[in-house]
């Protein structure tokens, strides 16, 4: 049995809000395609926000918080908007949404600092049991 972390989304919310990850990548997949842009630049950039990995090289905490960044729809949506206002076309703003979306879809929530399995929308790594914390 998986244990999900305090706070962690469980049963239908928990599959909307992964329905809700498919629907922002297929939307932005969309919204990409509409603009006639290369997809070898959208496969170039859609796992970028994966190198936030490199902040757990410091430690749960610093890893979950440099994770958290790069995988919030808030980074799209200013990204988005500073498109939008120079009158640019939103290009990496729709890529990085897709990545999110693409993430949330496999379950892949915001982490926790407790370590990395422990997301919003449950513990990763389904059938394995979290491991205890160490005594002391």
């Amino acid at each position: 049995m998986t244990t999900s972390p305090p706070g962690a989304v469980t049963g239908a919310p928990r599959i909307w809000l992964r329905l809700e990850g498919l629907a922002v990548l297929a939307l932005a997949a969309f919204l990409y395609q509409r603009g006639g842009h290369s997809w070898l630049l959208f496969a170039a950039l859609f796992l970028a926000p994966d190198l936030s990995f490199a902040a757990y090289l410091a430690g749960p905490r610093a890893g979950a918080a440099g994770y958290n960044v790069a995988h919030s729809y808030l980074g799209p949506a200013f990204a988005a908007m500073l498109a939008l206002a120079t009158g640019r076309p939103p290009v990496v703003a729709v890529i990085w949404a897709a990545h999110i979306g693409f993430d949330r879809a496999l379950g892949y929530g915001l982490k926790y600092p407790s370590g990395f399995a422990d997301t919003h929308l449950g513990r990763l790594g389904g059938g394995r049991r979290a491991r205890a914390a160490p005594a002391g």
